[in-house]
């Protein structure tokens, strides 16, 4: 295996699978922390770890696990929407994985990353820079908090937006913002859906014992 860049000196050119790799390749680390995860990204980090912690959900994942990474997104998007420095606090900052563990994880997301990294380039600028980027956080933290209730097959598609948002953001390539955008209001319309059905059932039931 050949050494790893260290990250202090990886180039900002570097795609967010290249540096996701540096990483989870960086032989001198035991575990990997949310906190390393912070550190390597720098002045991307938002647009980055929503990504990270958003794309575990838009696969079936065990119950409860939405929740827990859910929290940090809530953290992350509010961030990215009012415009401040990357931050977590340290209970989550704190949480780490064995390094191979994190290998593992890198090496089943990267082929997926990879793709959608070259089908991407600057363009539409304006929808990914500027006021935009509160704009694309503010819909984060609604996706976000979706993701973090426990909605029955509720999580999946606000990730997805989330995954395309960030993404987007990353790489200054409004056509995905749009496509984030637009796979956030199916979302917004799938949510609410869910939980208009969940409190018709719930006020039937009532009614069911009440009579």
């Amino acid at each position: 295996m050949t050494q790893p860049i260290p990250l202090d000196q990886l180039p900002l050119k570097l795609t967010l699978s290249d540096m996701l790799r540096e990483l989870a390749g960086d032989e001198r680390r035991e575990r990997i922390a949310v906190a390393d995860l912070l550190d390597a990204l720098g002045d991307r980090a938002l647009a980055a770890l929503l990504f990270v912690f958003a794309l575990p959900n838009v696969l079936p994942m065990p119950p409860g696990t939405s929740a827990i990474l859910g929290a940090p997104m809530l953290f992350l998007a509010a961030q990215m929407a009012f415009n401040m420095k990357a931050w977590l606090p340290a209970l989550i900052a704190r949480r780490s994985m064995a390094r191979s563990d994190f290998l593992t994880m890198v090496e089943r997301v990267s082929p997926w990353l990879e793709r959608a990294e070259k089908l991407m380039k600057p363009r539409l600028t304006p929808l990914a820079v500027g006021a935009m980027e509160s704009v694309v956080g503010a819909v984060c933290l609604l996706m976000s908090l979706a993701v973090f209730l426990p909605i029955p097959l509720g999580n999946m598609l606000p990730a997805l937006a989330i995954c395309l948002l960030a993404m987007g953001i990353l790489e200054r390539d409004g056509l995905w913002v749009l496509a984030g955008l637009a796979t956030a209001v199916a979302a917004g319309a799938l949510v609410s859906g869910v939980m208009w059905a969940a409190v018709k059932a719930t006020i039937y039931f009532v009614n069911q014992v009440l009579q």
